[in-house]
């Protein structure tokens, strides 16, 4: 019964992990670049309306 328990909660941590694993995998791969070009894309637009802006001052 010990080595059963020992296995258990072996393949219990050892799935765990493993989810941990791909759950920081998939933020590393999909969601960090979408968020890096969404914020790429704010810094563009915030950089035109001020040049508009600038344009039309004088």
């Amino acid at each position: 019964m010990k080595q059963f328990n020992t296995g258990f909660l072996l393949g219990i941590v050892t799935t765990i992990s493993a989810a941990a694993g791909c759950f920081y995998a998939f933020k590393k791969s999909i969601v960090e670049p979408i968020e890096a070009k969404e914020e790429q894309d704010d810094q563009h637009r915030r950089r035109a309306i001020r040049k508009m802006h600038s344009a039309h001052q004088g």
